[in-house]
């Protein structure tokens, strides 16, 4: 199936910037773009170049993968269930 252009890109950047303590600015000094950036990033308003995706892993030292995708990302309750997790 092909994608259109005007898809929707999924991220759990501002998850990653709660689990590590990192505010907006924070994240966005570490990328080097304005905060603005980062804040549309997460409403799903902008969508992030390979350079900057793989900017943003690197600071949660994860897979780009991890923080974006184009299709919704199963809820972190879910995932936990599924792998035997008790919450």
């Amino acid at each position: 199936m092909v994608r259109g252009l005007n898809e929707i890109m999924h991220n759990r950047i501002a998850v990653f910037r709660a689990e590590h303590g990192l505010s907006r600015r924070q994240l966005a000094e570490a990328v080097d773009v304005n905060p603005q950036t980062i804040g549309y990033l997460e409403r799903g308003d902008y969508k992030p170049s390979l350079e900057l995706a793989l900017k943003v892993a690197a600071v949660f030292s994860v897979p780009v993968e991890l923080l974006f995708s184009l299709t919704p990302f199963e809820a972190i309750g879910a995932s936990l269930r599924r792998i035997g997790v008790e919450q």
